[in-house]
């Protein structure tokens, strides 16, 4: 994969800083989708088990990250688990975007303000590379999962369920 640097994120930086290889994929956001994950699965023509989102959960007065496909949901209990506790909840926006950096549909795990434990679904794992935000609406970055599992100090675990129809 080539790098590409011109979207000029912190998480696009850290990963330049960090010399690892990413794609940016860029597309045209349209504002009044709120459904940010399955817009860049279309937009882009991949398939929705290979987009992450990230999410901002607060475990006991604590931030963490969930690193989920956007196809499915987080298991807030399996997440709390993982992490040594019993409950855990999706933080406030306000909370999110202070801790982070980012704009909801933004947030990406790379670059963030204040780092947070994170964990990212394991199903990540048999993909060669996933996507996840590159820190603004409409641009998402192609890595590898060990790669991104490196940069965030990521552990993994089955913390994501699928969607039923």
């Amino acid at each position: 994969m080539a790098r590409k640097t011109s979207a000029g994120t912190p998480a696009t930086v850290a990963l330049t800083v960090a010399g690892v290889p990413f794609t940016a994929h860029s597309y045209d956001h349209d504002p009044a989708v709120t459904n940010y994950g399955a817009e860049a699965a279309g937009a882009l023509g991949v398939s929705a088990a290979r987009i992450f989102k990230t999410l901002v959960v607060e475990v006991d007065g604590t931030f963490a990250i969930a690193i989920v496909p956007v196809g499915g949901s987080l298991d807030l209990k399996a997440l709390a688990q993982v992490l040594g506790h019993k409950k855990a909840a999706l933080a406030d926006p306000g909370a999110a975007r202070r801790r982070t950096g980012y704009v909801l549909g933004g947030i990406s795990p790379l670059g963030q303000r204040r780092p947070s434990p994170t964990v990212l679904d394991d199903s990540a794992l048999a993909h060669a590379t996933i996507l996840v935000s590159g820190g603004r609406r409409g641009l998402d970055l192609e890595l590898g999962p060990h790669d991104l599992i490196t940069l965030t100090g990521a552990t993994t675990a089955p913390i994501g369920t699928a969607k039923r129809h």
